[in-house]
């Protein structure tokens, strides 16, 4: 399938006129919540770009990594740089935290991430006991440790933002968003079954810093007031703001037709047990707008999408042969694609 894409030049002229006066402002504003999480994680500046844009888009982020590498401390630095109101702090009448951490182990059970009910006292009135998924960020951490029941007990919520227990449905807060991070290797490990990998917008890996950032995190964390300078810096309604414009961000017929050539290309490649969903392409294309959102401009092109389509598409993908990467294929299939000038 052959899409006809208007050349760079020509596709800086036509949106010229395009952005808004307010899109650098906004990109301004993400750039302090970055620049925020950075004085105190180190990480890839595009790498975090990627978390904020699937946040901004609605999505939810996979961290394949080892320990160490910071993975707690950007969940709690991105949580803890935003400024939370009263009004944030329940919804419906349930307790709702800034920031949960979630430790998966073996024998956790639904109820100990969604909740309970319980008998108030010595009286007949039922109450209901929120678990740590009722929090604006959490990190789900080293969630192939929890068996596939439980696993599960996450679909609902990221999908829905709601939980079910015991047949009463509680609305989950907006914002809202999960960080899981999963092992890379170890004992006792549940893989993630496909369909449940499919709900992550975007998986990566922090990886390891290069040894003069090294040397600067030990200097850093190597002292008990690292994070005392760390505070609050962007307000909740602000995250809610971001989420509304990624639909203001044009994304052209031909990147549209782009994108669905690259996702069908995975369903018929003798090396792919089982190709990319359509979800993905709806994915892939909010993630696009919402990153174009974050970089300060009003449009998506064909270079952007080719940026996040192996993170946001390559963990959706069954091979054949477990060992081989999905991310080298997809890069064929991003080649064999056409782009006409």
């Amino acid at each position: 399938m052959q899409s006809i894409i208007p050349t760079k030049n020509n596709r800086e002229t036509k949106h010229a006129n395009y952005r808004r006066p307010d899109l650098e402002k906004i990109a301004e504003e993400i750039k302090t919540l970055r620049d925020n999480i950075s004085s105190v994680v180190y990480i890839d500046p595009t790498k975090l770009e990627y978390i904020v844009a699937s946040k901004i888009a609605g999505g939810h982020v996979m961290l394949a990594d080892f320990h160490g590498v910071g993975k707690t401390s950007l969940a709690r630095a991105l949580a803890g740089s935003i400024i939370w109101d009263e009004e944030d702090k329940y919804n419906n009448g349930v307790k709702i935290e800034p920031f949960n951490r979630i430790q998966c182990t073996v024998d956790l059970l639904p109820q100990d991430i969604l909740g309970f009910t319980r008998f108030l006292g010595s009286t007949d009135q039922m109450v209901f006991v929120e678990g740590p998924i009722f929090a604006h960020f959490i990190l789900c951490d080293e969630i192939n440790l929890l068996t596939p029941k439980t696993q599960g007990s996450f679909f609902q919520a990221m999908q829905e933002k709601a939980v079910t227990v015991e047949g009463k449905t509680y609305t989950l807060p907006d914002p809202f968003f999960i960080i899981a991070t999963m092992n890379l290797e170890g004992a006792h490990l549940f893989p993630l079954p496909a369909p449940q990998l499919d709900r992550f917008m975007l998986q990566i890996s922090m990886g390891f810093p290069e040894p003069e950032i090294e040397a600067e995190i030990i200097k850093k964390h190597g002292r008990e007031d690292a994070w005392d300078d760390f505070g609050p810096v962007i307000p909740a309604h602000k995250l809610l703001e971001w989420q509304r414009m990624v639909d203001e961000i044009e994304i052209h017929n031909d990147v549209i037709d782009y994108i669905v050539a690259c996702v069908r290309k995975t369903r018929f490649n003798q090396e792919i047990m089982m190709g990319a969903s359509p979800r993905s392409g709806i994915k892939v294309s909010r993630l696009a707008r919402a990153l174009a959102l974050v970089r300060g401009t009003g449009y998506v092109n064909i270079d952007l999408v080719k940026e996040i389509f192996i993170p946001a598409v390559a963990h959706r993908l069954v091979m054949q042969d477990s060992s081989k990467s999905a991310g080298d294929l997809l890069r064929k299939v991003l080649d064999s694609v056409p782009v006409e000038p």
